[in-house]
């Protein structure tokens, strides 16, 4: 008997769980704020003591670039770089901004962990020797032992699917708050004692930081070429800006609003803790110490204060847990929104589709993974653990993304003049029915400049960036061709795609009265290689008096969003095409549902709710185990489950030879 498969309902409005602004605020801080333990020193060793102005300076001007960010994300809200490029100036320009991007986040990992690495190695070298310890380790191998270490952890977590909670984030922030804190008023005491003097504007670039201008007479690093050189080198301090745009999906409403306070939150944290903390360290470290703490400047801050050795050392130990747990939570973020752009790129086309396999046990899309945790680790081999080195590549990718994405703002004001605005960026001159961008055209001269000036002066940045660039970009290219040569022989021989039937619902009631049978059981489904619970459930069950929903959740969190379409991709169709021949093996009917969302359990315990289901029978997870799945469900049960109702619903957990029973009550 040939089993009975009825349409795949796509649902196209994505169930989202929603956060405050404060969890969204975190989780762009944890990324953004990594910035202070690394980029004062970075700034100091390129072109001296004047490094604590332009670091504040690029705090400032990191407010109006979040302010950018306000107007993008209320046009796009499943916005980013990518989305933005590609829909104000096509795919061409898009596949080289979002080159330079993976370029960003690529290296986000290797000089986050090896910054990470650099403060344990300080606080080491301190502290085993007061017990005794003979200590002569290098401090840039260590970096790079600890680095490669992190690195190959959150690769193997990321394959497994294990995901970032925004509670972790608010802790770490919370955390680093307290220590910026106690660091802020220490500062104080320390200046209200020894008294200070401030550092001189003196711009003193070393041949490094020079790079080619050198040969060219008429770029002297003097006067407003000089600032613009110092500028350029001290812009790495904004990476981290693009994780708003990421993030303002989950916000709760009203959006703009909550998305202002996350805004104002970040900036406020950031000047305070990247910006004044870094020009406490200039007015505290002795000048002639400065370079000594250059890989580690926070570290030095507190080894320096008015104390006594003892305290200053547990401060000191208190700011390297701190930089640990931020720049450590930076290197996952590095590989969540490398995972999450590239995941994009490929569902539009531009991409080949055998990156997103899929890992058999886990489902995740291992070999982008793999990809990006291999370029980390030769990254920071290469780099020896320096992190000047790293610091003057980073910046590439940080500027040109940011410049593309300012520039398709500035485009889309006269490309879509009437196209509503919740908030537009100010400074507008009123000509007609266009709102002239000033402000937003004076920003993209400051990044276009800056890029610009960095393309001399940073020849390691140039010449790996645009390598990779147009690497990327090739890549990108012959993806796209080739997919279109898939495409037309997909429709010479559509095969498989004749028995999906689509179809698309844009709201959760309308989709439920769909199932009208007197039992109804829902079944989960996400890797194509464990539908042992399908299997069960087609073994034993009467599909003449029950609905059988398979429920495929196509997760898009934060970094990972993707946008929705009222289709589906490569990997869904293999995820599809197993469960219809299951289906056709034991002729049973199944319904397949597929539906966007940031929260797989809210939207199991919200759809079985909705629907009225009597059972919810799962696969046991790779990433999390069986307890810690129906713990899951049973929270949101508790949350989601309305006073007058008084309906249970029972939960199996089916793997090899075993299976969990719970019910939801």
């Amino acid at each position: 008997m040939k089993g009975k498969f009825k349409q795949v309902f796509i649902l196209s409005t994505a169930m989202l769980s929603f956060i405050s602004f404060w969890k969204a605020a975190a989780i762009v801080l944890c990324d953004f704020g990594s910035s202070a333990y690394y980029a004062g020193g970075i700034a100091y060793k390129a072109f001296g003591p004047a490094f604590p102005y332009f670091i504040l300076g690029v705090m400032l001007f990191a407010g109006l670039l979040l302010m950018v960010y306000i107007e993008s994300s209320a046009l796009f809200t499943r916005g980013g770089v990518y989305v933005v490029v590609r829909e104000t100036m096509g795919k061409t320009m898009a596949k080289f901004s979002v080159s330079a991007l993976i370029f960003d986040y690529l290296l986000t990992g290797p000089i986050s962990s090896v910054s990470a690495g650099l403060y344990i190695a300080a606080l080491l070298k301190v502290v085993l020797p007061f017990f005794g310890v003979d200590w002569h380790i290098p401090d840039r191998l260590i970096a790079v032992i600890f680095s490669l270490t992190v690195i190959s952890y959150f690769w193997r977590e990321n394959i497994k699917g294990v995901k970032e909670s925004a509670d972790n984030n608010v802790k770490i922030i919370l955390f680093v708050s307290l220590v910026a804190v106690i660091l802020f008023g220490w500062s104080a005491v320390t200046l209200a004692h020894r008294g200070f003097v401030l550092p001189p504007f003196k711009l003193n670039f070393s041949e490094e930081a020079l790079g080619w201008t050198v040969n060219f007479p008429w770029l002297k690093a003097v006067g407003i070429l000089g600032i613009i050189m110092a500028f350029g080198h001290s812009i790495l301090a904004l990476s981290g800006l693009e994780t708003l745009a990421q993030v303002y999906r989950e916000i709760e409403d009203p959006k703009i609003p909550n998305l202002k306070k996350t805004v104002t939150v970040v900036f406020i944290f950031s000047l305070l803790f990247t910006g004044l903390l870094t020009f406490f360290s200039s007015l505290i470290i002795p000048a002639e110490s400065i370079g000594k703490y250059s890989d580690n400047m926070l570290s030095g801050l507190a080894m320096e204060l008015w104390a006594p050795y003892n305290l200053k050392l547990i401060l000191k130990t208190l700011v390297v847990l701190s930089a640990g747990l931020i720049l450590i939570g930076a290197v996952n973020t590095s590989f969540v929104g490398a995972n999450g752009i590239l995941n994009r790129v490929a569902e539009d086309g531009i991409l080949h589709d055998w990156f997103r396999g899929l890992h058999r046990k886990y489902g995740t899309t291992y070999r982008i993974i793999t990809a990006v945790a291999l370029l980390q680790a030769v990254v920071v081999l290469l780099s020896g653990g320096d992190i000047f080195l790293l610091g003057e590549a980073y910046a590439f990718g940080v500027l040109w993304s940011l410049t593309f994405d300012v520039l398709s703002i500035i485009v889309l004001r006269f490309k879509k003049p009437d196209e509503p605005r919740e908030w537009m960026f100010p400074f507008n001159l009123k000509v007609d029915k266009y709102h002239v961008p000033i402000g937003l055209i004076s920003i993209f001269i400051v990044l276009v400049t800056t890029s610009m000036m960095n393309l001399f002066t940073k020849k390691i940045a140039t010449i790996s960036g645009l390598i990779f660039t147009v690497g990327l970009y090739i890549l990108f290219t012959v993806s796209e061709k080739r997919n279109e040569k898939k495409i037309t022989l997909d429709e010479e021989n559509e095969g498989f795609e004749e028995k999906l039937n689509l179809a698309s619902e844009n709201e959760m009631e309308r989709l439920s009265v769909k199932f009208t049978k007197k039992n109804k059981i829902l079944v989960p489904v996400r890797n194509p290689n464990n539908l042992i619970h399908l299997k069960s459930v087609l073994e034993n069950v009467d599909d003449d008096n029950t609905d059988i929903i398979t429920l495929y959740i196509k997760v898009q969190k934060g970094l990972e969003s993707a946008g929705e379409s009222a289709g589906i991709a490569d990997d869904d169709k293999e995820l599809f095409k197993q469960i219809i021949l299951i289906a056709e093996k034991y002729g049973k009917t199944v319904t397949p549902v597929m539906l966007y969302s940031n929260d797989p359990f809210y939207t199991i315990i919200y759809f079985a709710q909705t629907v009225g289901v009597d059972e919810i029978i799962m696969g046991v997870s790779g990433s999390f185990g069986a307890e810690i799945q129906l713990e899951k469900l049973a929270t949101y049960w508790g949350m989601l489950k309305k006073p007058e109702s008084s309906g249970q619903v029972n939960v199996k957990i089916v793997w090899e030879g075993r299976t969990l029973l719970y019910t939801l009550s």
